[in-house]
């Protein structure tokens, strides 16, 4: 699965999803038709994020504070270390919009104004 996303700050978007969350750039592309992209990624997972920016084109904030993207670490020295990592980057948490996530989890929010969940909890589906 990919998740693109549009952002005006292609540079502070790579640094939070890569120096904050621990993803490495698995791809990226300049100029391509005016875009400028990057792919993130974790090796092994079935999944990456896609952050580009259109030349000449503003993509916005985020339209609400409940825009997230969650990841549920059960493991509490996962989730501490993800915490901790985010803290050593600069990044402080925020309150959620929702109180439902304050509960075992922090937020995060990035230069859009999009928010990352570290829950500290399993995802039972």
């Amino acid at each position: 699965m990919r998740v693109a996303r549009a952002t005006d700050h292609l540079e502070e978007i790579v640094a939070f999803y890569r120096d904050g969350l621990g993803f490495a750039i698995i791809g990226s592309f300049e100029d391509h038709d005016g875009f400028d992209g990057v792919m993130l990624g974790h090796a092994g997972a079935q999944y990456h994020l896609e952050f580009t920016r259109q030349r000449g084109v503003s993509a916005g904030r985020a339209p609400t504070e409940e825009n997230l993207l969650i990841f549920s670490l059960p493991d509490e020295g996962e989730w501490q270390t993800a915490v901790r990592r985010m803290r050593d980057q600069g990044y402080e948490p925020v309150p959620s919009h929702n109180p439902y996530w304050d509960l075992r989890s922090l937020t995060f929010e990035d230069a859009d104004g999009y928010r990352v969940v570290l829950q500290n909890a399993a995802w039972e589906n």
